[in-house]
């Protein structure tokens, strides 16, 4: 058992070195597709919010009041407000929709 746990262990290791030494070797200058700069920059931003977002609407009692909270994060959020700000401002409108509903 200890054997075969060590073995997976290794196995992710080289994986996921791999996925990062990979690109590193292969592309040894600066990109000069605009297109592949602009996509790789927006990528973990991408990631980010597909891994967060539906945790976000299930988090809450109702999915009314991740909306709500949703709605005045992104409000903020579009405002240009800070993170504090507007992680902040998301959970009092969610604690006042609970609150309220």
């Amino acid at each position: 058992m200890p054997d075969r746990f060590l073995a997976q262990v290794a196995v992710m290791a080289v994986v996921t070195y791999l996925i990062r030494a990979v690109p590193l070797a292969l592309c040894r200058g600066q990109l000069r597709s605009r297109w592949l700069r602009d996509f790789l920059f927006y990528v973990p931003y991408a990631v980010l919010g597909a891994m967060t977002f539906p945790a976000v609407l299930s988090a809450t009692a109702s999915p009314l009041s991740a909306l709500c909270g949703v709605a005045a994060g992104m409000a903020l959020a579009w405002r240009e407000k800070g993170l504090l700000t507007v992680a902040a401002a998301a959970c009092a409108a969610v604690f006042l929709a609970e609150r309220l509903l």
